[in-house]
């Protein structure tokens, strides 16, 4: 099963013409690639084409939880973003979605995700002291909550953000009270390099609405 070409900051399908993509209504971008159905499969298609560009997963993920969702920004060459959804549930919670987004600034991916208006998370990133932090491989990233009061629906979601090797990080849990989830330690692993461990990752069940 392949993975599809859209718009990173809307759903519209995107038309490929002499090595250029474009959307109707964003005009020129660089193309979302996503699965129809998250499968070990597609993740591995996923990996190369991002063999150059980090992907994020909580590592080890927790007993019951699974990959539901993933998708890149760009091409082979230069990716731009990559996004990764782990779903399960929490004794106060229930089922829970847990979405990371890695991107370089201006692409807008976490944006759309997050349901902000603005392409990067604002000036809310690295004003007062961060409400959380996670380990990102070796390093411990600080994250700052982003408000979405601004933003259309009823979509219950915390958003926080911050920067990790040049490029942000943002993290959107549904519902908004899972957010205390991260106050366990969270350890997030760049797995594009991680090889046969990743057959032991279960993938599948309802993707997140997006």
């Amino acid at each position: 099963m392949p993975l599809s070409a859209s718009c990173p900051r809307c759903s519209t399908p995107v038309a490929e013409s002499g090595g250029t993509w474009s959307c109707p209504d964003h005009g020129q971008v660089e193309p979302l690639w996503r699965p129809e159905e998250a499968s070990y499969d597609t993740f591995v298609e996923h990996l190369r084409a991002t063999a150059r560009f980090p992907t994020y997963l909580p590592w080890p993920l927790s007993p019951g939880w699974r990959v539901t969702d993933f998708a890149a920004v760009g091409t082979v060459d230069r990716g731009r973003a990559a996004m990764t959804c782990v779903s399960g549930t929490s004794s106060l919670d229930g089922p829970v979605d847990v979405l990371i987004i890695t991107e370089e600034p201006g692409v807008g991916l976490g944006a759309r995700i997050a349901g902000t208006w603005h392409d990067d998370p604002g000036t809310e990133v690295g004003d007062g002291p961060p409400c959380l932090r996670v380990r990102v491989d070796s390093q411990t990233v600080p994250l700052w909550p982003v408000s979405t009061s601004a933003a259309g629906g009823e979509w219950d979601r915390s958003v926080v953000a911050g920067e990790a090797e040049g490029r942000w990080l943002w993290l959107v849990l549904r519902p908004a009270s899972a957010v205390l989830l991260l106050a366990d330690d969270w350890l997030l692993r760049d797995v594009s390099g991680l090889g046969p461990p990743l057959v032991e990752l279960p993938f599948g069940g309802p993707a997140p609405a997006w």
